[in-house]
């Protein structure tokens, strides 16, 4: 999208506040995307998104990003008889793919925790489901354990301040993926919080599809795994012996 497509975008958003019944309550909040859909093709690097809207002039902002949902397994190493094996293990029905928090200023200083933890903003708010777990297993161990993972991949994360107020009244903020970011629907939820309590919020709807070849070898892994592992496999054996051959020609 253009600067000029954007910069419309914010006059546009602004307007309709300002004409919307919410502005005689002085608590309106409206938002919007610079687009709603990204392609994933081959040559996928990652890419940024601008989420930008307006408010009344007061209170802070803080934008969720999650989805999609994703049955998860993480398991622990232990050493036994001197050889490293996965032996404990908690199987998670639902966690988000992918998880952002950004925000006007850090978010202890937005509200309290029973606040934060009602709208799911926060690493120590990502909503996951236990499915099962091993014997005698913390399971809070193990999401902590799923956070931290998720984090050290670029997949979850929190930017406090990352949202900035442009004349008082309009914000804006960018919200980064990763290239090896999940397809599917990712929801993201804007909130106007004033003295510790949410006032308003908005939703809006973010598309991640896989397009090309690469939705192409996408499918067909999903559909048949084992058989997408051979042909892996057999490409990866094919290159190595390949590359030997060459090897003793040189």
């Amino acid at each position: 999208m253009t600067p000029r497509r954007i910069l419309l975008g914010f006059l546009l958003c602004v307007l309709a506040a300002a004409l919307s019944p919410a502005a005689a309550r002085a608590d309106y909040l409206v938002a919007d995307l610079s687009k709603r859909r990204i392609d994933i093709t081959l040559g996928f690097a990652g890419a940024e998104v601008l989420l930008f809207g307006a408010t009344d002039g007061q209170g802070d902002v803080v934008v969720i990003v999650r989805g999609p949902n994703q049955p998860v397994i993480v398991r622990h190493k232990e050493r036994i008889a001197g050889i490293w094996i996965n032996w404990h293990w908690a199987e998670f029905s639902r966690a988000p793919a992918f998880y952002y928090v950004a925000s006007s200023k850090p978010l202890d200083e937005i509200a309290g925790e029973s606040v934060l933890a009602g709208i799911g903003a926060g690493l120590t708010n990502v909503r996951t489901t236990v499915a099962s777990a091993s014997q005698d297993v913390d399971t809070t161990a193990f999401r902590q354990a799923l956070v931290g993972a998720k984090e050290s991949e670029s997949l979850y994360g929190t930017g406090p301040g990352d949202v900035t107020f442009l004349a008082g009244r309009l914000f804006r903020t960018t919200v980064s993926f990763p290239a090896n970011v999940a397809p599917g629907p990712y929801d993201i939820e804007i909130y106007l919080v004033r003295d510790g309590h949410v006032e308003r919020g908005e939703r809006r709807t973010l598309f991640i599809t896989k397009v090309g070849l690469s939705a192409a070898v996408y499918e067909r892994a999903h559909e048949n795994a084992a058989l997408y592992g051979l042909v892996a496999v057999a490409i990866a054996l094919m290159a190595g012996w390949l590359g030997a051959i060459g090897l003793r020609k040189v």
